[in-house]
């Protein structure tokens, strides 16, 4: 069986368009200088008794369409109750738009955002699911016509190239770059409407995408060059904040002109597929350089990356897997790019013996503290990392059995653990306990998920605060675990 360094070459049209590339940029919302206020309602034309203003919103990872909210603002909410619930439309009208906005969703719930009034991208709780349609998060809703035959009444809808959804209850960001339909001066038509691009958690999940007519519910049975946005509030509930556009799409990324590499060059990825992999390399991450990192990739779309000199698990991330052309091109510079949605972890080492509450956790490891000691893979190619640490010997082993979730059990090799040895899970802005051992992690950013009657070490840290795990000891042996959601 062949675990590693799986190279593959593609041409180059098929890699950067093909595959789930992430959207570079300095900031999600990079140009986009107009935003639609909501220090109240009067940005909206007649908001229904379901949409108000909130200071914060949390949505329910596991009860059906729960949503709460607390008084402020800043957060546009909709939770329908039992009177009439409506969408809600903008005052501002568009025509060409590049949109961002965070939305947050509890399970089960569907709301959307129609283009103009009239073009739905969906929004959903797909987190997790594996074959997509056009009803799924970020896809291009469908036309609809009854006059067609039985079973094809609804046709023309884009469904996302990948699953990048997160979890119900954590934040999640939109980008829409779309084009207006064009018109004459006669008022014929002349080009359709175009949805450019369609980003979802930094991923380009639809590109290119012609819009012959409004989808299904479309609030005007005509097309115009102009209309209003339409956030959908009878579904579901749902909540938005940071609304921010400009009114300049252009069409340079998909006019087949744009070159990446060298007339002579071809890119490199390195893909999961029917087995994991385990693929050494340079990994940059904000402000620092992974010179001794494994990433690693299991099934389902399912990633991260392990410093081999910290023990540390360092990002996740879900879409694709990597971008390994760095180390090929040209000279070379050894650095892979994860290929997907991608979230940052703590870069410092996992494990410390911490004597005292008020004692720091370490930023850095003396020398010979730790020792890497390599990897086996099980019979499904899963990898246990084993090192020394202190003395002790470590076997840490992280696995995905659906695709939602990872989970990580690090255990003591022999000997029973110290009492004072801990392994740091999380490290923050905030840290909220959310009960049955669930944690939301940075603003609902990501989950931790602990075994029932696990009790975490909680306190302030230089970020916000940290989560800390001790390593304890029982009749079964050493060892802690937890899942990382997203």
């Amino acid at each position: 069986m062949q675990h590693n360094y799986l190279l593959k070459r593609v041409p180059l049209k098929v890699f950067l368009w093909a595959l789930c590339i992430p959207f570079f940029a300095s900031a999600q919302d990079r140009g986009l200088q107009q935003q639609i206020s909501l220090n109240d309602l009067s940005a909206f034309k007649n908001p229904s008794a379901n949409w108000s203003i909130a200071g914060s919103a949390m949505a329910d990872f596991n009860k059906q369409e729960i949503m709460t909210k607390k008084d402020g603002q800043g957060v546009l909410v909709s939770i329908p109750g039992k009177g009439k619930n409506e969408d809600i439309f903008t005052n501002m009208e568009h025509g060409d738009i590049d949109l961002s906005v965070d939305f947050i969703m509890p399970k089960g719930s569907n709301s959307g955002i129609y283009l103009q009034g009239r073009y739905e991208i969906q929004l959903l709780d797909s987190w997790g699911k594996q074959a997509l349609t056009s009803g799924d998060l970020g896809a291009v809703y469908e036309r609809w016509d009854e006059t067609r035959p039985a079973g094809q009444f609804g046709y023309d809808g884009v469904a996302p190239r990948i699953n990048v959804s997160r979890a119900p209850g954590l934040w999640q960001n939109i980008r829409i770059q779309f084009q207006a339909p064009k018109f004459d001066g006669s008022g014929k038509k002349i080009a359709n409407a175009r949805v450019v691009r369609i980003i979802l958690n930094g991923v380009v999940i639809i590109e290119n995408a012609e819009l012959q007519a409004p989808t299904r519910g479309s609030a005007f049975a005509n097309e115009a060059a102009t209309g209003p946005l339409r956030l959908q509030g009878d579904h579901g509930p749902v909540a938005f904040r940071n609304f921010r556009y400009s009114n300049h799409v252009s069409t340079m990324s998909v006019d087949g002109s744009r070159q990446v590499w060298d007339a002579n060059d071809k890119p490199v990825s390195v893909d999961v597929k029917g087995e994991p992999v385990v693929f050494r390399s340079f990994v940059d991450i904000p402000g620092k350089r992974v010179t001794h990192s494994a990433s690693v990739g299991l099934l389902n779309n399912i990633s991260y990356g392990f410093d081999l000199e910290l023990g540390t698990i360092y990002q996740i991330w879900k879409g694709g897997f990597l971008d390994a052309s760095p180390m090929w091109l040209s000279r070379g510079d050894g650095n892979a790019r994860a290929i997907g949605s991608v979230i940052n972890l703590s870069d410092k080492p996992a494990l410390a013996l911490i004597h005292e509450d008020n004692q720091a956790w370490p930023d850095t490891l003396e020398k010979g503290i730790f020792r890497q000691k390599g990897y086996e893979l099980d019979e499904a190619g899963v990898p246990t990392f084993t090192y020394i640490f202190d003395g002790i010997k470590i076997n840490d082993k992280t696995t995905s059995d659906d695709g939602k979730m990872l989970t990580r059990k690090i255990s003591v090799d022999g000997l029973a653990a110290p009492k004072d040895l801990f392994t740091r899970v999380a490290d923050a802005k905030d840290i909220t306990d959310l009960g049955n051992g669930l944690y939301s992690v940075d603003d609902f950013t990501y989950y931790v998920q602990l075994d029932k009657g696990v009790k975490p070490v909680i306190r302030n840290s230089a970020k916000g605060k940290e989560m800390l795990l001790p390593i304890k000891n029982t009749d079964k042996g050493s060892s802690t675990q937890y899942s990382l959601i997203w």
